[in-house]
């Protein structure tokens, strides 16, 4: 089962104790999946249809416990012996109730963000990446939404996908926001133990990535501080250089792989860490200089 099916799996078994989040949630149901034919009297068929299981379960109680109405249950297999069943209800009540639902209250957006995912949403595994969305055949509707969960403190963006309006998110926290809204608290809990290791992961190779970038660093530095420590042995020796200079040649060539603060410890007396840094940016000096006095020589 993937994801988003787990997350309206759990949704579908969420039953509003008040009935007006009822209604909020099967105006969404309606709004996304759903053809209706309204009478002048303000009586109507309705026919929801689906393939998923669950949302018709989730669909059928809530009409049922809203409306306490007869419905008719029928089920189509797809063409493709191998393609997914559709569910269908029929149900024959007043209409205007649910038509004229306003979303005001907190909980009731909460009911009509949830119905509209179940209607037409998914979202990505996170152990894959992070993407939420639902895809919305009006773009008022996708409007609706996008304010209903800004209201939330959620960022929802706006894209089209064939003639659809599609409302997403790919903000891992904010899609945590989204399945906390919608009251998926199993599923934000599997959620957020993905993200957080997903993200403990991250922070460890970020780490070991940059003392891998400094360790590099800190080696090229020692192998050219080297270098010149031994082309100044080998063409003037340390006995032209103050004692200083030449104490901290012989402790590099000695211990190559010794850190600055390392080194400066072992002096006589012991120099920090920049003292150590100044007197090797001097040896580098001194080398560089013979090296240029060769070459106007050779010249």
């Amino acid at each position: 089962m993937s994801f988003s099916s787990e997350i309206k799996q759990e949704l579908s078994y969420q039953l509003p104790a008040a009935r007006h989040c009822r209604l909020a949630e099967i105006s969404a149901i309606l709004n996304f999946c759903s053809h209706v034919e309204t009478e002048e009297d303000g009586t109507g068929s309705v026919r929801m249809h689906t393939e998923n299981l669950a949302v018709a379960r989730k669909y059928f109680t809530l009409m049922k416990k809203t409306f306490n109405i007869d419905m008719n249950v029928s089920v189509r297999q797809n063409r493709n012996p191998r393609g997914n069943r559709t569910f269908e209800i029929d149900s024959y009540t007043d209409m205007t109730a649910v038509s004229h639902v306003l979303i005001q209250n907190p909980c009731c957006r909460r009911a009509y963000i949830r119905g509209a995912f179940l209607m037409s949403g998914s979202v990505s595994d996170p152990e894959k990446g992070y993407h939420f969305e639902i895809v919305c055949p009006e773009e008022s509707q996708a409007a609706q939404l996008s304010g209903m969960l800004e209201s939330f403190g959620v960022d929802a963006k706006v894209t089209i996908r064939k003639n659809n309006y599609i409302l997403y998110v790919k903000e891992g926290a904010q899609i945590a926001d989204i399945l906390n809204v919608m009251e998926a608290h199993v599923g934000l809990m599997k959620f957020e133990n993905v993200r957080i290791l997903k993200e403990m992961r991250n922070s460890v190779n970020r780490q070991v990535n940059c003392e891998t970038a400094n360790l590099n660093k800190t080696v090229s530095a020692a192998v050219k501080q080297i270098e010149d420590i031994q082309y100044i042995q080998k063409t003037v020796g340390f006995e032209q250089l103050p004692e200083n200079l030449a104490e901290i040649a012989r402790l590099r060539l000695e211990q190559p792989g010794m850190s600055l603060k390392e080194l400066g410890q072992l002096l006589t007396p012991p120099v920090g860490k920049s003292g150590v840094n100044h007197r090797l940016r001097k040896l580098s000096f001194i080398a560089e200089e013979l090296r240029d006095h060769k070459e106007e020589s050779i010249l």
